[in-house]
């Protein structure tokens, strides 16, 4: 499995793809201002992204699945935990990872394609929310 060679991963599939755009559209019906958008270098994750936030994705590897390098879930969990905190805006930041990743975040086992809201509170992050595909 290579990173850059989506031939050796999986990838969405069409309902995926409808559902990544129906995303975007969710955001945009619903008026949510969105400040950036960053992405697991994976390539389900980089197009889900692209196609609910077309041209605005940046490729942040702290949110790269470790499912099969469980040794490091810990230094990548904080990554992409200090990123989330510091945050600050304008507008929301929407982030497309993978499951491992945001169990480690909050304790959650999202479904497929399920969205986690979090909010910072001081220092800590809180599930705000969950959307569901």
């Amino acid at each position: 499995m290579c990173l850059g060679d989506c031939a050796t991963q999986r990838n969405l599939s069409t309902a995926g793809r409808n559902q990544a755009r129906r995303i975007g559209e969710a955001f945009r019906s619903a008026g949510v201002s969105v400040g950036a958008v960053l992405a697991s270098k994976w390539c389900r994750t980089l197009e889900t992204a692209e196609l609910a936030f077309p041209g605005r994705v940046v490729a942040e590897p702290a949110f790269n699945s470790f499912f099969a390098e469980a040794g490091a879930g810990p230094a990548r969990t904080s990554a992409a935990r200090e990123i989330l905190l510091a945050w600050t805006g304008p507008g929301a930041l929407f982030v497309s990872t993978h499951q491992v990743n945001i169990t480690a975040l909050t304790g959650i086992v999202p479904f497929s394609a399920e969205g986690v809201v979090l909010r910072k509170v001081g220092e800590t992050l809180m599930v705000a929310g969950r959307i569901r595909p």
